[in-house]
């Protein structure tokens, strides 16, 4: 049974920062792209990062770039975002993903959200 378990999530004020994690279990991701995804109350979930489980490559929407950073501990079946700077726009529930196809659609796996909150 594949699971992705996220932590990390919370209230920070804007400027601060937050490192969430997700934990992969239940089949080996060595060929999936793993990505997080966000949404906003209101809006369509959207893409934040991804990176290759195998790779170094790293994908990032273009509001994030800079700010964020993707990471991963095949050791740990762990991947990383690292978010920096944040602000109140950041708000949103965090999902991590992971996709066979990939690095930004077709995700076959999701997690149950994080809660990242950022106050002005």
């Amino acid at each position: 049974q594949v699971q992705l378990v996220e932590s990390g999530g919370g209230l920070v004020q804007a400027g601060g920062s937050l490192r969430l994690s997700c934990a992969a279990s239940g089949r080996t991701f060595s060929r999936y792209y793993m990505g997080w995804f966000r949404q906003a109350p209101g809006k369509e979930r959207e893409f934040v990062a991804a990176i290759r489980w195998s790779g170094s490559t790293a994908y990032y929407t273009d509001s994030v770039k800079g700010r964020f950073t993707i990471s991963r501990d095949n050791a740990e079946n762990t991947v990383f975002l690292q978010m920096n700077s944040l602000k109140p726009e950041d708000t949103a529930v965090y999902y991590c993903a992971a996709s066979a196809a990939g690095p930004t659609h077709d995700y076959d796996y999701w997690g149950q959200g994080t809660q990242v909150t950022v106050s002005s």
